[in-house]
């Protein structure tokens, strides 16, 4: 099968995976207790299946759902929002043995859901991995309960606590290509399978902008300069909770010096060889990023940006 390019120069073409998401998060009824407490005595509410952190899908390859009498009694509930006027739960189980590591089997999983689906599978694998994580006040010490419907954590006061409120945290990621003389830079990871390479990626650092990552990320595993670096495009990637923000770049010099901790491979691509690998061509150079992850909407991006 071919791959299909971005058909334009707007960027809000551009829907990567988990980034999809149609319910109403719903604020103003996960912050009252009594609009909250009516949600979830509605016969109408519905409960996400889940396996842990991965999605339990039904027989048509959907995010399977059941009542909400069927959450325990000893589990918090996470309000994911509302579909329409149907309110939508997930448990907050397993404080404390949840692991943020993805089972191979949720890369299979991940192919099979439309984009709002894999939109609300984001939100409910973030928090629930979150809430297992911050049983315990980062000031104090002393033990958190959910509130707000999940969307936050409090340190009560009542019970020794310091009272301080905690909420989710998403960690900022920069991922880029950096183009020198009509190639891209691509590179691959020891965790990686073989042959598969991808866009350069890196943790945004405190005091730092999203231009300044870039260029310090690809100075530091590439030892490239670059310039005229251009957002493309924003993911939430769940895993456990980073918001992946896609940028090109330029660079005058392809000389490489990589930071071989962080990149085992290195090299520059031309636009017939990204787009070999893009269609699964048996012979490409490279094994191209999978379709869930935003690497694939940038390689899409910029094959479409040089007339591909």
């Amino acid at each position: 099968m071919t791959f299909s390019p971005i058909m334009t120069n707007d960027l809000t073409a551009i829907i990567p995976a988990f980034a999809g998401g149609t319910l109403d998060r719903a604020d103003q009824v996960r912050v009252d207790p009594v609009r909250l407490k009516e949600a979830m005595m509605r016969p109408s509410a519905r409960l996400l299946k889940l396996d842990g952190l991965n999605p339990v899908l039904d027989e048509m390859g959907d995010l399977a759902w059941g009542p909400l009498y069927e959450a325990s009694p000893d589990n918090d509930l996470l309000l994911l929002g509302m579909d329409g006027d149907t309110p939508c739960f997930a448990e907050l189980s397993g404080a404390g043995s949840a692991t943020s590591i993805p089972d191979p089997r949720l890369w299979q999983s991940l192919s099979m859901l439309s984009p709002d689906q894999a939109g609300i599978y984001a939100t409910a694998r973030s928090l629930v991995d979150w809430h297992a994580r911050h049983g315990y006040c980062s000031n104090c010490g002393q033990i958190t309960v959910s509130r707000k419907g999940g969307w936050s954590r409090s340190c009560v006061r009542e019970e020794g606590g310091c009272g301080a409120e905690h909420f989710p945290r998403t960690d900022p990621v920069a991922i880029m290509l950096a183009e020198c003389q009509g190639k891209i830079l691509l590179g691959r990871q020891p965790r990686f399978p073989p042959k598969r390479f991808s866009a350069l990626a890196g943790f945004i650092e405190p005091g730092e902008s999203i231009e300044g990552g870039v260029a310090r990320e690809l100075w530091e595993e590439a030892g490239i300069k670059v310039r005229n670096v251009r957002y493309v495009a924003s993911q939430p990637w769940p895993f456990p909770s980073s918001l992946m923000m896609a940028c090109t770049s330029e660079t005058d010099d392809p000389t490489l010096t990589l930071d071989e901790e962080e990149v085992e491979e290195a090299a520059w691509f031309s636009l017939d060889e990204v787009i070999a690998a893009m269609n699964g061509e048996p012979d490409a150079l490279f094994i191209a990023p999978p379709p869930f992850a935003i690497a694939h909407d940038l390689l899409k991006y910029w094959i479409n940006e040089q007339g591909g």
